[in-house]
């Protein structure tokens, strides 16, 4: 049985039938990174500078199209048709601008270019617009990759313990509460993160992914914290300027929802990418590195697979491959699945039911009583 007990958990074959969760196995896998690598055809490591352009350009052009249609035609409706207008925009630019942060991701994974260069200007400037301190993110997201699973060293997204479960979380532990849970994750999770390190790894003291000096980061780091500061305060006075010429409201409409949209997805895509029942975590008398990167989900979001530059669909590739750019990821994803076998999970129900199962199911992780793994962590939900 899966922590939790029974939840719906679909593969392609038991599409909406109920199961019991089948977990993952947490033993040192029968195969090593280079024989992963084997199966992948050598071409998917290549980055073409035209092609990851290609996708900036399709982005920003479906980015600009949205913005000129709302801005020139929307005023010209009649009531109510704006009250209908808008959301559609909102919801379809939020989306491609989902998309654009995924290149600025790549950048920070060096899998956009061959040129560090090309890949910190381009990511630098995508994420500033998004209100992304870039190379702030870079650095700790390196770190996640580097100790993903690990319950004492990953950066986000670290699961608790029920000793160190929050003392208000059994009030929580119902529909409204998750619900709350959800709403509040989804709109203040990123920004949370970035400001207080919300849901992060652990330090001795205040950490900030806008502070230079701050624990996150080292000292040959802490220059490129102040150049990410300097794009974020950048985009905040073009903000600002664009406020003070259009109005408040019309930047919200235009700029401050879609952007909500932005951070909600990218908040839920990283949330469902690394919880699930079936998904072990581990202490450090258990963990290792590629143990660690298995031990991640691939999802099925649908049309947005392609919107989102099929970040949701080929996670688990992404994190044994991290410089691989994205539009070989499925290829990838398609020739390393029957080399990991077991050790590759890929749940396809609708990202807005795991959003709520998940949140329902995995409340906090402990091991198996009785289990000599003491050192594998499982997700609970009886508190």
């Amino acid at each position: 049985m899966g922590a939790g007990g029974r939840m719906t958990a679909t593969d392609g074959k038991q599409e909406g039938k109920e199961s019991p969760v089948r977990r993952a196995p947490y033993t040192k896998p029968p195969f090593t990174l280079s024989q992963i690598k084997k199966a992948i055809p050598p071409h998917c490591f290549q980055r073409s500078l035209v092609q990851s352009f290609s996708y900036v350009v399709y982005d920003l052009i479906l980015v600009s199209l949205f913005y000129y249609i709302a801005s020139n035609y929307f005023p010209l409706l009649s009531y109510p048709l704006p009250y209908l207008a808008w959301p559609v925009y909102w919801i379809f630019q939020g989306c491609v601008l989902t998309g654009v942060w995924v290149i600025a991701h790549e950048c920070g994974h060096h899998a956009f270019s061959d040129y560090q260069w090309v890949d910190d200007t381009v990511g630098l400037t995508l994420h500033s617009a998004l209100l992304v301190p870039y190379f702030s993110w870079k650095y700790s997201h390196r770190r996640h990759h580097s100790n993903t699973g690990s319950l004492e060293r990953d950066e986000v997204f670290v699961p608790k313990t029920k000793s160190k479960t929050s003392w208000f979380a059994k009030y929580l532990n119902n529909p409204p509460g998750r619900a709350l849970t959800l709403l509040v994750t989804l709109t203040l999770g990123w920004p949370l993160y970035l400001t207080f390190n919300v849901s992060g790894r652990p330090y001795d003291r205040f950490a900030c992914h806008f502070d230079p000096h701050g624990p996150i980061y080292s000292d040959r780091e802490r220059i490129q914290i102040y150049i990410s500061d300097s794009g974020i305060f950048t985009a905040i006075y073009v903000l600002y300027r664009v406020a003070m010429a259009k109005g408040i409201a019309w930047l919200v409409c235009i700029y401050g929802v879609p952007l909500l949209i932005v951070n909600g997805f990218l908040v839920l895509i990283t949330y469902l990418q690394h919880t699930h029942p079936a998904l072990p975590h581990y202490d450090s008398s258990e963990w290792d590195w590629l143990r660690g990167a298995l031990a991640t989900a691939d999802r099925d979001y649908g049309v947005l697979n392609k919107v989102f530059h099929n970040i949701t669909d080929t996670h688990v590739a992404h994190h044994l491959f991290s410089t691989m750019p994205h539009y070989h990821a499925v290829e990838a994803t398609k020739a390393i699945k029957p080399i990991l076998g077991e050790y590759y999970q890929f749940d396809g129900t609708p990202f807005y039911k795991a959003m709520w199962r998940e949140a329902k199911e995995c409340l906090y992780v402990e091991p198996d009583e009785g289990s000599p793994a003491k050192g594998v962590f499982w997700y609970r939900n009886k508190i």
